[in-house]
């Protein structure tokens, strides 16, 4: 497997450290139903909001579920319908707006299902897989192909697979695949205290 740790200025578990957004997936490899089990189990005990588990997934496993796996393929954008058709599993992430209790729209429902998601991707890590969460699909396709109920928005696509040799991707994406990881330094992002506030010594 190829591999790309991040480079951290303090050490984080591995699963953290280890885990990145891959776009090379073997397609000769399935995720079993127990893994895909696990992972969705993992996104079931996520934090929320009052306990509303606002969170819905749609999961289409390609030898299960042929014919969802291929509408949701048909949902991606152009460019991720590329490298996403290789992986066994594609899920649909979508939050239930407003809340069940009192029908008052719920704010934190995207956030909930970022903390769900979030689960998925770190489960599928530690079950060996790899995963590449994507925003780059037809949301109203999606929600009508899978029959959405009115209140219910779809976020996210997360692709779940086996990775594959890098060299398996067209050369633009074998790029990325391979290009550093980089994120901004901690200060520009945390205050500490206050608002672009940097750690005292």
């Amino acid at each position: 497997m190829f591999s790309k740790p991040a480079q951290t200025s303090q050490p984080l578990h591995s699963l953290i450290q280890n885990r990145w957004s891959p776009r090379a997936f073997d397609p000769d490899q399935p995720v079993s139903e127990p893994a895909l089990i696990a992972v969705l189990e993992a996104a079931r005990w996520a934090p929320s909001c009052m306990n509303e588990q606002p969170w819905r997934f749609v999961a289409c496993d390609r030898q299960r579920q042929a014919e969802a796996w291929s509408e949701l393929l048909a949902c991606l954008a152009e460019k991720n319908r590329e490298w996403a058709q290789h992986a066994p599993v594609l899920i649909l992430a979508a939050a239930q707006e407003h809340f069940a209790q009192n029908g008052k729209p719920n704010r934190w429902a995207a956030y909930d299902l970022g903390a769900a998601s979030m689960s998925i991707v770190l489960q599928a890590a530690a079950e060996g897989l790899v995963a590449h969460q994507m925003g780059g699909f037809d949301p109203e396709r999606a929600k009508q192909k899978f029959g959405l109920p009115e209140g219910f928005a779809p976020y996210a696509v997360i692709v779940i697979g086996f990775q594959a040799d890098p060299e398996t991707l067209s050369e633009e994406f074998k790029q990325r695949e391979l290009a550093e990881r980089s994120r901004a330094d901690l200060v520009e992002r945390v205050g500490f205290g206050a608002w672009g506030a940097g750690a005292k010594e």
